[in-house]
């Protein structure tokens, strides 16, 4: 395979070189495109998390009860609201966040469906949620344990939230 043309020889786009201005160019715009896109993404889910936040609420206070179930559910809701703003904060993303909704996500179905549940399903739920534990604590390890480089001058490493 040595001898063809990659992405960025001259051969692949002619006359343009990987390095050269244009192709700059064309990088940063679409870049801060994808950017505006991405945020605008981000403040849908944002407002649509917030609007079933507020609907979430007004059945509790319409049944003038609150259960197990619906606390849950608010927690996933301020988990979403917690990612997205810990990506407006940082600009980017913490793989732990999603990972922490899935085990919550995990134990509310779990809570709700626990009747109709076979032992093989509440077995394989509960294998899920330890799976997904024991993940976000080889994250937690490898971040104090093996620092970013920008955090390698603190004495202290810094895990990322």
């Amino acid at each position: 395979m040595r001898g063809l043309p990659g992405f960025g020889s001259p051969l692949f786009f002619p006359g343009m070189d990987i390095q050269s201005h244009t192709f700059d160019r064309i990088r940063r715009f679409f870049g801060g495109g994808l950017d505006f896109i991405e945020y605008v993404g981000l403040l849908v889910i944002a407002f649509a998390t917030t609007v079933a936040m507020y609907h979430e609420i007004a059945t509790m206070f319409d049944a003038k009860r609150v259960q197990l179930a619906d606390l849950l559910l608010m927690f996933l809701y301020l988990e979403v609201l917690a990612m997205i703003g810990q990506y407006f904060k940082s600009g980017h993303l913490p793989v732990r966040y999603p990972l922490y909704i899935a085990m919550v996500a995990l134990a509310r179905y779990m809570i709700l469906d626990v009747k109709d549940m076979t032992e093989w399903r509440m077995l394989a739920v509960s294998a899920a949620v330890f799976l997904l534990t024991l993940a976000v604590l080889a994250i937690r390890y490898g971040h104090t344990r093996f620092p970013y480089r920008e955090d390698a001058h603190n004495e202290k490493p810094y895990v990322r939230e």
